[in-house]
């Protein structure tokens, strides 16, 4: 038949298949099969480009699901890669370090019948406690100051995660170079001075230690969450120092008055320097403004004070703008 457009040439079957051009000028797309039906050619780019896409684009790099490690070590980095942490952390040792071993040389065996070796300790730690508080500060504060802090909630949204990351990252080295920094001087005391008239010495000594160096990293634990709740260095700092020093200023003073004396003494008894010489074994319950509560009620004190902190500081962080 002839004058009829076709789209291929016959099959067997006399139907029509889509193949090459025919001399008549008809186009077909395919080669003829065997049973007579059309068939299609080969797959085209603009084919393989959808079969792509519906297979779904994969990465060569890892992309791992985000989690507490990578926050971990991000702050980390952040922490020992800034002078300010070395600082404050070198401040810390030399003073507790030095003034212990300047208070063993120019004690005798015999000054040790009463106080336990770790006495050498308290007088440093008891100043060297303000770098700890200051460099809880900065762990939050210096972000800020640099606007570093948008790149970090940036690079990671959850925000309670860095935070977390941050509290985890410096309670373990406030604690470990404090403990450290009590454990040489109390170890050099042991050697020196073990000798005849040093009296009796214990682990409770040791135990008291440890939590005092607790105490300590609590307290900049507290500077930390007071950091994340201010945003400013110089206004954590100072508020740090306040809770640290006036209590016991404002509780003499009122103690002079017979109206504000219980508040005084409460003053005089819950304060962070008592709390340290009640948990090194320097006190003494012989009645008066002596008398101090036990090592439990002093870290309970603080543990709810520092727990406060801590949650309010994850409210805020997490409701408010960078």
């Amino acid at each position: 038949m002839t004058g009829l457009p076709t789209t291929g040439p016959m099959t067997s079957g006399g139907s029509a298949t889509s193949g090459p051009t025919t001399s008549d000028g008809s186009a077909t797309s395919g080669p003829t099969t065997s049973g007579g039906s059309a068939t299609s050619g080969p797959a085209t780019s603009g084919t393989t480009a959808t079969a792509a896409e519906e297979a779904g684009y994969s990465s060569p790099l890892p992309n791992p699901r985000p989690h507490l490690g990578h926050a971990l070590a991000s702050e980390w980095t952040k922490m020992t890669s800034v002078r300010s942490t070395m600082w404050t952390l070198s401040l810390l040792v030399a003073t507790v370090v030095g003034i212990g071993l300047l208070l063993i040389l120019n004690t005798k065996n015999e000054d040790y019948d009463r106080i336990p070796f770790t006495t050498p300790a308290i007088f440093g730690l008891l100043i060297g406690q303000l770098s700890v508080m200051v460099l809880g500060v900065l762990t939050m504060t210096s972000e800020h100051g640099t606007g570093l802090i948008r790149t970090t909630f940036t690079a990671a949204p959850e925000r309670h995660r860095v935070l977390t990351a941050k509290y985890i990252v410096f309670s373990l080295t406030a604690f470990l170079v404090t403990a450290a920094s009590v454990f040489v001087v109390t170890l050099a005391a042991t050697i020196v001075h073990s000798g005849a008239g040093s009296g009796r010495h214990g682990e409770s000594e040791w135990t008291g230690a440890l939590l005092g160096s607790l105490y300590v990293t609590l307290l900049g634990v507290l500077a930390l969450a007071l950091g994340a709740l201010m945003r400013h260095a110089a206004g954590a700092i100072a508020t740090m120092i306040g809770v640290v020093t006036l209590p016991p200023v404002i509780g003499a003073v009122l103690n002079i008055w017979e109206a504000g004396k219980s508040a005084g003494e409460a003053l005089l008894q819950y304060n962070a320097p008592v709390a340290l010489l009640q948990l090194f074994g320097l006190t003494s319950n012989d009645g008066g403004l002596s008398a101090v509560p036990g090592d439990t009620a002093q870290m309970t004190l603080v543990l709810l004070v520092t727990g406060a902190a801590v949650a309010a500081s994850y409210v805020v962080v997490g409701r408010r703008d960078v």
